[in-house]
C-alpha cells in the first residue's frame, strides 16, 4: 500500500492537550515497525504507528522519495506523519527503533498538533514476540 501524507492540521483535537499517552502494541525489537495506540485523558484513542524507513531486506519498506521525505524532514527538526494501512504513522530515518527514537518521535508529533512534548507520556514494551 502507498503512504498517504497527513496534515497535523487533520488530526484530532485532543492530540493538543495535555496528558497524551503513546503505547507500543509490540516490543521495540519487533521491526521496523512498531504498532501503538495514543490515547487522551478523556478516553479518546487514535491507532499510531511507528516506522523507520531505512530498513530494505527482504524489500525497501517505503520508495525512495518517501524516504528522501522523512530523512529531510527529520534533519529540520519535524517527523513526516503517513497514513499507511488505515493508520497514523510516524515515519522516522533508521533501520530499527529505540527508546530514543520514539521519545523524539512523539516530540515532534507533539509539536506538530501544537502541544509541550513535556504534556506526552510513551509507555513501551521491550519484548519482541506477541503473545
Amino acid at each position: 500500500m502507498t503512504p498517504r501524507d497527513v496534515d497535523p492540521f487533520d488530526l484530532p483535537e485532543w492530540l493538543g492537550s495535555p496528558g497524551v499517552l503513546w503505547r507500543s502494541e509490540e516490543g521495540l525489537r519487533s521491526g521496523h515497525l512498531v504498532r501503538g495506540t495514543l490515547a487522551g485523558g478523556a478516553g479518546e484513542e487514535l491507532d499510531c504507528s511507528l516506522l523507520a524507513v531505512d530498513e530494505a531486506y527482504p524489500a525497501p519498506v517505503v520508495d525512495d522519495a518517501v524516504r528522501t521525505r522523512v530523512h529531510q524532514a527529520w534533519h529540520h527538526g519535524q517527523a513526516l506523519l503517513l497514513e499507511l494501512d488505515d493508520m497514523l504513522t510516524i515515519a522516522i530515518p533508521g533501520r530499527r527503533l529505540d527508546a530514543d527514537l520514539v521519545m523524539e518521535a512523539l516530540a515532534r508529533l507533539a509539536r506538530a498538533v501544537g502541544a509541550s512534548p513535556e504534556e506526552y507520556a510513551v509507555l513501551l514494551r521491550i519484548g519482541s514476540a506477541r503473545r
